[in-house]
């Protein structure tokens, strides 16, 4: 059995300024994005376009900024609405209390897709090819969050068999050793679907296959990882005996499979 390192929240302290290790992780997302959005222009069919429709590091820049202020209007947004529509609904303005922490990944994703429509229709481009574009990109940076939970000690796992060699106890979770879920996230749905998708989008595929591929992706691992993962307090587990997690990656793994099935179908569109 081992005990969560008590790491001090902060990592570097400036005077008055205290910087946390979790905003090194989300720096090092946004780095991650940079580092391989430009190795994705070498891809086809980015390294092909031409004119107006040819891409540019400025590109990559542009939809990092546009990609972070959906991630957090998103994530917040979609927090409220998937896991304390009630409570919000009677607070309203605490839907603005960033800082009392509250984000959701499936309502950050939809933050990020509406950046991606704002994204094509300003530069006259298929929006499936700005999806493909992005989605490669973007695992390394849930690695990078998950690393941030765990050095936290938040968004722990579910009660472990006392026998499991990696069975961790977390302050604030009673002394029971339990699975450390954010590293199974780490590996699932940051790395393992890295690798996979970087390889998939590394020769030319059918315009929205990319995009479908992660989709599909990150539902199944996150749907494997929330069976090891504590569900919300105030919530449990839903229907089924599924937490509200799984149940955002149901539709999800649909859409992926279908998406897939649709663009493997359709020509490519310019």
């Amino acid at each position: 059995m081992l005990i969560h390192p008590q790491i001090d929240p902060v990592a570097l302290q400036l005077g008055p300024v205290a910087v946390h290790w979790y905003g090194l992780t989300y720096l090092a997302a946004f780095a991650l994005f940079m580092f391989l959005g430009s190795r994705r222009l070498r891809h086809a069919p980015f390294n092909t376009l031409t004119g107006p429709q040819a891409w540019s590091f400025k590109d990559v820049e542009d939809i990092l900024f546009l990609g972070v202020m959906g991630v957090v209007l998103g994530g917040r947004i979609g927090y409220c609405l998937f896991y304390k529509p009630g409570y919000y609904a009677t607070h309203p303005l605490e839907v603005l209390y960033v800082w009392q922490g509250g984000m959701s990944f499936h309502g950050g994703m939809l933050g990020v897709i509406a950046s991606m429509v704002w994204f094509a229709r300003s530069r006259g481009r298929s929006f499936w090819q700005v999806a493909d574009f992005v989605a490669p990109c973007v695992p390394t940076g849930l690695a990078a969050g998950r690393l941030g939970n765990f050095m936290n000690g938040e968004l722990w796992g579910r009660v472990a068999d006392p026998s499991l060699p990696w069975g961790m106890v977390f302050r604030g979770a009673g002394d029971a050793p339990r699975h450390p879920s954010q590293v199974y996230q780490f590996l699932l749905e940051g790395l393992l679907l890295f690798v996979l998708l970087w390889w998939y989008a590394s020769t030319p595929r059918k315009q929205g296959q990319v995009a479908a591929v992660f989709l599909f992706g990150y539902g199944v691992f996150r749907f494997i990882a929330e069976f090891f993962r504590e569900p919300d307090a105030h919530l449990g587990l839903l229907s089924l005996g599924m937490s509200m997690g799984q149940w955002l990656c149901v539709p999800m793994i649909v859409a992926g499979a279908l998406l897939w099935r649709w663009a493997g179908r359709r020509t490519a569109a310019s």
